[in-house]
């Protein structure tokens, strides 16, 4: 059996329905592979972490997982002109995102984050002040 070293900074690891896992390319958008990824993330800026777009997971909740710095998760409005929902996340702390919800990331510092999810049917939008 040979065993790599997996660097969780530029691969994914897919879990598989068959209990197969697998080191992959890591992949932000739909995937139709049927795995749950989880990616790794070590980000400066919003624009790391698209704060400028809402995104959202119909397949699956997602654990976000901030291991080290800070950063603020915001829910999308349920109406049109109502406010934000945010939660403020520092090291060692995760938030599980419910499935279908909107949400981004804004950070407080730099940081290394974690994601898990299942990725089919991820969908993004632009933020727009009508939301």
């Amino acid at each position: 059996m040979t065993t790599t070293t997996i660097d969780l900074f530029t691969s994914a690891l897919h879990f598989h329905p068959d209990g197969d896992v697998r080191a992959v390319e890591r992949q932000m958008t739909s995937s139709s592979s049927g795995a749950w990824q989880i990616a790794s993330f070590h980000v400066e800026t919003n624009a790391d972490v698209h704060a400028d777009h809402w995104e959202m997971h119909p397949e699956a909740e997602e654990a976000v997982c901030c291991l080290t710095g800070g950063i603020r998760l915001n829910f999308r409005p349920d109406v049109p002109g109502g406010t934000e929902d945010m939660v403020q996340l520092p090291p060692g702390a995760a938030v599980i995102v419910p499935r279908g919800r909107w949400h981004r990331l804004e950070l407080d510092a730099p940081s290394d984050l974690m994601s898990i999810t299942l990725r089919h049917g991820t969908r993004l939008e632009e933020r727009t002040e009508t939301h």
